[in-house]
């Protein structure tokens, strides 16, 4: 499998791997408890920040040994609604434990950045990518049933919900519901 040719860029984004320094950055937006809500860690400290990055840094691809591919979503320079580029979230793909053509999509955005469409922008990117690059046969996501805005983008993204998991979950001191969206490679064909 070639590697990936990195950064990625759409019109108005570059996605990017990680690097020691988006510590701080990646801290503002993983920090937010509105932010980490739904996800299944509580919000960041500094130190966690540091290591999260870390452990983001050699996954740069699903042909490497990480088999995964982790990128910092920064707004592209020269955007009028927004001063400069910065770094206004994450998305991520995986690999399933026990495929090589099934993988898990995941991203977290910054609040702030939200209702201009970058999310959608860098999701179908990395849809792009697992499909025309990597020639996934699927992607799924998965989701606090209760995180809507998640869900809507899987579904803007053209993702079908394939399951509604009732109370499947143990997330911060209670039973939570998981959502499931998936997309194969020949959803893409038909749309």
């Amino acid at each position: 499998m070639e590697p990936l040719d990195l950064p990625l860029t759409t019109d108005r984004l570059r996605l990017r791997t990680y690097r020691e320094s988006d510590a701080e950055e990646q801290l503002r937006i993983f920090s937010r408890e509105d932010v980490a809500q739904f996800l299944l860690e509580d919000p960041w400290t500094t130190e966690v920040a540091r290591t999260k990055v870390s452990e983001r840094i050699p996954r740069t691809g699903l042909e490497t040994e990480s088999r995964a591919l982790a990128l910092v979503v920064e707004t592209a320079d020269g955007l009028e609604d927004i001063e400069g580029s910065r770094v206004i979230g994450d998305i991520a793909i995986w690999l399933d434990n026990d495929s090589d053509e099934k993988a898990e999509v995941g991203w977290i955005l910054d609040p702030a950045a939200s209702g201009h469409g970058f999310a959608t922008e860098a999701a179908i990117a990395v849809l792009n990518v697992a499909f025309d690059h990597y020639g996934l046969h699927r992607v799924f996501a998965q989701m606090d049933a209760r995180n809507t805005t998640s869900a809507n983008l899987a579904k803007r993204i053209g993702m079908r919900q394939e399951a509604h998991l009732r109370k499947d979950l143990w997330s911060k001191g209670e039973w939570t519901d998981t959502l499931v969206f998936g997309m194969l490679s020949s959803d893409r064909h038909q749309a």
